[in-house]
């Protein structure tokens, strides 16, 4: 019989658009002891976890809780609660994760539009605005930060316009939410879909969401409790219910509010890890998250540049998050990667689509996010380049990103900051 012997991971340096490396606090949290899902404790948790992840989204709405499952859970639960078939949806396409949201919304039987720009550009507000006056769908579903390019939609035109046509706004802000702003209420966006494995440093496992009164709305003409659970007041005639019992949000809802609904059995672990990600998000307080963010994405970018590669958005709606590389002519850009993984343990990311095989992306999220990653990341590359004959400007990368580090104000700023005392 084969002994499986317990679990050694190696240890990695994890510089992807996600997952990243989880805050250690975070990884300890999750040690925490089991606790029964409607023990008083736990509940408490849960509501501090809806109060810290407002604060996040930057809203004051009710409902704000996570989904069990990874992203695409979150997106699918918003989606399939306020779609019912025949439903007209507009979904503005800048990459990849514009056709997950397309693939969601159409299993959901409505009727489809969508408007695309070429991959590494985003949208002219204004242009999908007319769209929208055009088709007058009941939802637009658009993507915030898309990490398959590196580009970020602005929405704060967006939104208001969707409140003025009666259209609900939902967004995946998977890729930005705890690093770079996300005003859900300034800017008028009824749905919200967020992450855990990037920003946030906690595990996948997670889809924080949050939603107005409007969704509210939809979600109380579609209420159908199941029959295990449900009272006499629960027993009504739906018309078209949520096709979704997992994912439903109305009863989600009575879950994570004062009824406690009985809907599922809450992975226990997974939000210790979320209330301790969204502390930490907290403590370190918003701004100065997304202004350090800033700085160590502008130290990549300058030791990138240093080094003679080129940028593929080197644009004024890059995604603070992710930097994305042009491989160089003639370099396999596969072999580097993984070259990196085996002589440093260093995991950068590929592209998907018609990006595949042209850029590499590098993560700059969350725990991640450290002076040391981005120093260490620029000397490995540099040497596996050395190693695959690449054309480079050998020893600037390293110096360009120490000049950013060493700037007075940057060192400064970095010794006030109290994640910079956070060592793994």
């Amino acid at each position: 019989m084969t002994a499986f012997k317990e679990i050694n991971a190696p240890l990695r340096t994890i510089m992807t658009p996600g997952p990243v490396e989880a805050d250690p606090r975070v990884l300890r949290a999750m040690s925490t002891p089991i606790l029964g899902q409607f023990d008083p404790a736990f509940t408490q948790m849960m509501n501090e976890t809806m109060e810290m992840l407002r604060r996040i989204f930057q809203t004051k709405n009710q409902w704000a809780f996570p989904i069990d499952g990874t992203s695409r859970s979150g997106i699918e639960a918003v989606l399939c609660s306020v779609l019912e078939p025949g439903d007209k949806v507009l979904i503005p396409i800048f990459g990849r994760f514009g056709y997950l949201l397309t693939e969601i919304a159409e299993r959901n039987g409505v009727e489809i539009h969508t408007m695309e720009c070429k991959w590494g550009e985003v949208f002219d507000q204004q242009d999908i605005i007319d769209e929208m006056k055009r088709i007058q769908p009941k939802v637009l579903a658009i993507v915030h930060g898309e990490t398959s390019t590196g580009c970020m939609q602005p929405l704060d035109k967006i939104g208001p316009a969707c409140r003025e046509l009666d259209v609900l706004c939902v967004v995946d802000a998977v890729a930005t939410i705890g690093g770079t702003e996300v005003k859900v209420d300034e800017w008028q966006l009824d749905a919200v879909i967020g992450g855990t494995q990037k920003c946030f440093s906690v595990p996948s496992g997670m889809a924080p969401i949050t939603y107005n009164e409007r969704v509210e709305k939809i979600l109380a003409a579609r209420k159908k409790v199941e029959r295990g659970v449900a009272t006499e007041q629960d027993r009504v005639n739906v018309q078209q219910p949520i096709r979704s019992n997992y994912f439903d949000l109305s009863q989600l809802q009575d879950y994570w509010g004062p009824r406690r609904l009985n809907h599922h059995t809450e992975a226990t672990s997974m939000l210790y890890a979320l209330r301790e990600g969204a502390r930490i998000v907290l403590e370190e307080g918003l701004q100065e998250r997304f202004e350090r963010h800033r700085l160590h994405e502008k130290a990549l970018i300058e030791g990138i540049k240093a080094m003679g590669l080129g940028l593929f958005n080197d644009v004024p709606w890059k995604l603070p998050m992710v930097t994305c590389v042009n491989i160089p002519a003639g370099v396999d850009g596969d072999s580097v990667r993984t070259m990196l993984l085996q002589q440093f343990g260093i995991e950068i990311a590929s592209s998907f689509g018609p990006l595949h095989g042209k850029i590499w992306r590098i993560g700059t999220m969350g725990y991640s996010c450290r002076k040391e990653n981005i120093l260490f990341v620029l000397g490995a590359l540099e040497a596996v380049l050395i190693r695959h004959g690449a054309a480079i400007q050998i020893g600037q990368g390293l110096q360009a990103a120490l000049d950013v580090y060493e700037s007075p104000v940057v060192a400064l700023e970095a010794s006030e900051s109290p994640y910079a005392a956070v060592k793994k």
